[in-house]
């Protein structure tokens, strides 16, 4: 596993804080970085899993980077103490998330293409007012298919960014500019880690 840098003093924590709540985005990317060796140490909880110890640390760090948002002083204890809770969080919400994958199915999950190359989603089928006999059991195959794919085929930011962009696994849908705010990164970054993401399921799939 890599190596993490040192964790901040109190002092250098209580500083960074500071300077975070007047928008010095550098103080939170420091913040972030000097309590990744956390992320590690909450997500070892979970190494005798499938999944892989570089997933967990990605999904950890949503935890971590929520919880520096967040966080005040007056809840009575250190960053670290809360930070480690929503690390734990989100690790949780993942395991459950998965766990669900094959029992839930949004309307706006694609499950499969039209004969022009259009994404299907299950909405557009329940909102046909003839659907084909033929054709229906067939999505709703590929729909069964598709939810167990969905977390064996993707890791880390990539099955993060699908189940926000679909509303997968009870959650509502979100823009790809809804979802960049979210985590902190650019529009065009999710939009390539979706494309990226879409076609490993449709490869899948076939």
């Amino acid at each position: 596993m890599k190596t993490f840098l040192t964790p901040l003093t109190p002092e250098q924590e209580n500083d960074c804080l500071k300077k975070m709540k007047k928008g010095d985005l550098e103080a939170k990317n420091e913040l972030t970085l000097r309590n990744m060796r956390l992320v590690a140490h909450v997500a070892k909880k979970y190494q005798n899993s499938d999944e892989d110890m570089e997933d967990l640390i990605s999904i950890g760090t949503i935890g971590l980077i929520k919880a520096i948002s967040t966080y005040k002083e007056d809840y009575g204890s250190r960053l670290a103490t809360y930070a480690a809770r929503c690390i734990d969080n989100e690790l949780l919400m993942y395991f459950r998330a998965k766990k669900k994958a094959s029992r839930e199915v949004s309307l706006y999950e694609p499950i499969g293409i039209d004969k022009e190359g259009n994404q299907i989603h299950l909405l557009d089928i329940m909102e046909s007012e003839e659907p084909d006999v033929i054709e229906r059991l067939s999505l709703d195959a590929q729909t069964k298919k598709l939810i167990k794919l969905v977390p064996q085929l993707l890791r880390g930011r990539e099955l993060e960014i699908i189940i926000k962009r679909y509303g997968l696994f009870g959650q509502l849908p979100m823009t790809q500019r809804e979802i960049a705010s979210k985590l902190g990164i650019s529009r065009s970054y999710v939009s390539r880690i979706e494309k990226k993401a879409l076609e490993k399921l449709k490869k899948g799939i076939v």
